[in-house]
């Protein structure tokens, strides 16, 4: 899932959190919390744990405050992955509590102009994203004997979405020749092909994808103006940009933040929880319609992680319960939203008919918006 937004410290005192990052398997999740030295205003790292009966959190405070701008990513061993920005590289080390201090086992460094660690795989295997000098690099940074380069690749990367759950189908937006269009790289063997290319012009991004139901969020400007639109991978069907997900004057208020899963071949009817304003509210395609959710008071806006079982998860934290998760079940998501018709039973086509060949979604045509 995607980092969310810093949580602004309010009038009532509420502390600040910063980059919440929840593990694949929703075990750990981690962020960094204002307030680690005397005067209130350096960052920590704090780990969430979320796999038991009540979520509880464990302050990973280092030897000095960490920087705003480091990144925490949860591994489902419970261990924290910090990359830390210094004078001349970017420090990779794993920190995990140990008695009433933190343990910390450098990993390596990395040089480069940015450098972001990706979302972790299930089984915690761990990808980061170079850019430097006009080109880009995908190194695996756990996981793996050591801190290897994997891919290389033309222009400057940026997102980072993984289509599948074996490591082999990471999704990057790559901005080359003036151009931005999403490409899938292959970090076994470094191999990339391009993805999402809805017209030649047009700056076209992926934001969010499902293994299961091959559902893609995406946001482009192909209909004039940037607009939030979905499609499904490797179909023959457009691209389409729906009127209930239409931003005013193209302004991007509109952020997809998970998708159910479980949903096997059935985009349609795939339940997505999106940002609009600071707030949660679901949508399906098939549905063409927004339902306000129940956020929770302190809510950190942007973070939501929908389990296996179909129930979906709001961390928030507040003054009087400086964390908390509030948990929306299946039948509460679902319900208010028509579920589509069942198809007719098809007749087998006959054995001399030629076959239809699935067109990738690069070549979709837009559809008329609706």
């Amino acid at each position: 899932m995607t980092a969310c937004a810093t949580q602004t410290a309010a009038a009532s005192g509420a502390t600040r959190r910063s980059g919440f990052n929840i593990a694949a398997d929703g075990s750990y999740a981690a962020c960094l919390t204002q307030g680690g030295d005397p005067d209130g205003t350096g960052w920590f790292p704090e780990r969430w744990t979320l796999n038991g009966p009540e979520p509880y959190t464990v302050p990973l405070p280092g030897p000095r405050p960490e920087a705003a701008d480091s990144q925490v990513l949860p591994l489902p061993d419970g261990r924290v992955l910090i990359r830390r920005r210094t004078a001349e590289r970017h420090d990779l080390a794993l920190i995990y509590p140990t008695g009433p201090g933190t343990g910390e086992l450098p990993v390596g460094f990395l040089h480069g102009e940015s450098v972001r660690l990706l979302p972790a795989l299930p089984c915690g295997t761990v990808y980061a994203l170079v850019y430097a000098g006009g080109r880009s690099t995908v190194w695996l940074v756990h996981g793996g004997p050591g801190l290897e380069q994997r891919a290389e690749i033309d222009g400057h990367c940026t997102g980072g979405v993984w289509l599948d759950r074996t490591g082999r189908m990471l999704a990057l937006d790559r901005t080359h020749e003036g151009r931005t269009k999403t490409i899938t790289v292959d970090p076994v063997t470094g191999t990339t092909s391009p993805l999402l290319q809805i017209t030649e012009e047009s700056d076209d991004r992926l934001l969010l994808a499902d293994p299961d139901s091959k559902l893609l969020l995406v946001r482009s400007n192909a209909p004039g103006t940037d607009r939030l639109g979905w499609g499904v991978l490797d179909s023959r069907r457009p691209v389409r940009f729906p009127e209930c997900l239409r931003e005013p004057d193209g302004a991007a208020a509109i952020e997809p933040l998970a998708i159910q899963p479980g949903q096997l071949l059935m985009p349609e009817a795939c339940a997505v929880v999106l940002r609009i304003l600071g707030r949660a509210v679901l949508w399906r395609p098939a549905a063409r319609a927004l339902w306000p959710l129940p956020t929770p008071p302190g809510w950190l806006v942007g973070c939501a992680w929908w389990s296996s079982g179909g129930t979906l998860r709001l961390p928030y934290a507040r003054p009087e319960q400086p964390y908390g998760v509030r948990d929306i079940t299946s039948d509460a998501l679902v319900s208010p939203l028509p579920r589509p018709p069942r198809p007719e039973p098809s007749t087998p086509a006959p054995t001399a008919a030629p076959v239809s060949r699935v067109l990738p979604l690069r070549q979709a045509p837009i559809a008329a918006v609706g």
